[in-house]
Order: structure tokens, then C-alpha cells, then sequence
């Protein structure tokens, strides 16, 4: 994903600024921890819209019914679907200023240990462990740790890397 960060994009259920720094400044986040974020809602209708996107459409995301008598009690995200918001949790934690672009550049390590359930307020703390020179500009390397309310256990684990890039001078 590629995005403009003169427009970040910002959740809707924002209600906290992220932090402001400069590429310059990105290297001193390495071992600060980001978070808990703003919340986003794994609504049902957000469910069954991915499960169409990805025409992954098992009972137990889009049959309410029938996973109501299933291991969950209910429908759960698909583990992708909670991955992919991690784009938008962490825009409400940081914001590079001066970057003239943000491309999610990939993944590391990613596990699912526990489901999401329907309804459930989904938030991400994210540890800086690396920022990189690359050319063009920086990467920043993030151990995502995704949360559920009244789940015990983390939703998703993930290396997270993100690429800054300065604008043309």
C-alpha cells in the first residue's frame, strides 16, 4: 500500500493525535512503544465486505447463524482482515511529517493466537525495534502486537515494516 502523507489517512473513530516526528527524528523511536491505538470496530458488515473482496467466504466469518453453535460462539475476522487494519491503527500513532511517501513494505514473523469476534474494538501497540536507511529514505521496522477487548491473549503478532521517503528536491 502506497500512501500520501500530506493527506494520512485517519480512522473515523479517531480521537487522539499521533505522534509528530521528522524522518530525521525516526531513529530516536527505536525502542519506544507505540500505543494502545484508537479503536476500530470489527463490525460484521466489515467481515462479510473482506470475505467478498477475497472471496474467502467460510461459515464461521459470514454465517452468523450456523457459528453461533461453532467453536467461537459466534463469527470471528479473518486473520487477514485484522492484519490489514494495521495501516490504519498505527496512522492513528504515528505521522511522519516531512514523508513524502509510505509504502507498506512487508511482513516478518506474523501468528494469529487468538480470533477476533465479531464486534470486537480492535487496537495496536506497535514496539520501534529498527530504522533503516534505505535509498530514498527510511525503514521502519514495528513488533506489532494487536489487541481484542476480552481477549486474553494478543489477536495477531507481526513484524510490521513500513518505508518513509523523502520527497524530490
Amino acid at each position: 500500500m502506497t500512501t500520501d502523507q500530506s493527506q494520512p489517512y485517519q480512522s473515523q473513530h479517531a480521537a487522539s493525535q499521533p505522534r509528530q516526528v521528522t524522518m530525521a527524528e525516526l531513529t530516536t523511536l527505536v525502542g519506544t512503544t507505540l500505543g494502545p491505538s484508537d479503536p476500530v470496530t470489527m463490525s460484521q458488515q466489515r467481515i462479510d465486505e473482506f470475505a467478498a473482496a477475497t472471496e474467502d467466504r467460510q461459515w464461521l466469518h459470514v454465517d452468523p447463524e450456523r457459528a453461533a453453535s461453532g467453536p467461537f460462539g459466534g463469527t470471528i475476522a479473518h486473520g487477514y482482515l485484522t492484519l490489514s487494519m494495521g495501516t490504519v491503527l498505527l496512522w492513528s500513532l504515528l505521522e511522519v511529517v516531512d514523508a513524502a511517501q509510505v509504502v507498506n513494505y512487508g511482513l516478518g514473523k506474523l501468528r494469529f493466537p487468538a480470533p477476533v469476534p465479531v464486534g470486537a474494538q480492535l487496537r495496536l501497540t506497535a514496539e520501534v525495534q529498527s530504522v533503516d536507511d534505505v535509498t530514498g529514505g527510511s525503514q521502519l521496522t514495528l513488533a506489532a502486537t494487536f489487541l481484542a477487548n476480552d481477549q486474553p491473549k494478543p489477536v495477531c503478532v507481526a513484524e510490521l515494516l513500513f518505508r518513509y521517503y523523502r520527497g524530490r528536491s
